[in-house]
């Protein structure tokens, strides 16, 4: 019975290892960091650079910055716009411009102007800080005198709580 018992673990044994795998294993890839076919990347790089400008472009269509209600505190929205005339106006030092400040018709004419004013001035102050001249930039106050929507209403008062920005020719 020994014997057998023996002869039974040895059999084990040597299916065992007949079961081992011999299939080869694939390498480990590694990045290939010569340079040598840079195509992709620089493909890349012009397609990141179309989509800048696209965007620096599309932004610089847009002359009006809008303001919530009772202030003139500079959204994420707003100041994406006000960064891109900056830049345009760094590039161009010969360009100067007029920021209009305006209000919808809520409050009195005093309170209006002195508000457009601010608003005019909210974004003159973050122009003067990303690099453009204070002597290119004029600001002024409409208040409420020239809405761009006379209806009496929210949305109306939304579009007109804004500064413009009039490049001077």
């Amino acid at each position: 019975m020994k014997k057998i018992g023996l002869w039974v673990v040895m059999l084990c044994a040597v299916a065992l290892v007949g079961c081992a795998s011999t299939a080869k294993k694939d390498p480990v890839p590694v990045e290939d960091l010569s340079g040598a076919d840079t195509r992709g990347a620089t493909d890349k790089a012009a397609t990141d650079a179309q989509a800048l400008a696209a965007r620096q472009a599309e932004l610089l269509a847009k002359t009006r910055v809008h303001f919530a209600f009772d202030s003139s505190a500079i959204d994420s929205e707003a100041r994406a716009i006000i960064e891109a005339h900056a830049s345009h106006l760094v590039a161009n030092p010969q360009i100067r411009l007029t920021l209009e400040g305006h209000c919808d018709e809520r409050g009195t004419r005093e309170y209006n102007l002195a508000l457009g004013e601010r608003r005019a001035q909210a974004v003159e102050k973050l122009m003067r800080a990303l690099g453009v001249g204070g002597n290119r930039v004029t600001t002024v106050s409409y208040g409420e005198e020239k809405p761009l929507d006379a209806e009496h209403n929210e949305s109306a008062w939304r579009q007109n709580r804004r500064v413009e920005i009039q490049y001077k020719r």
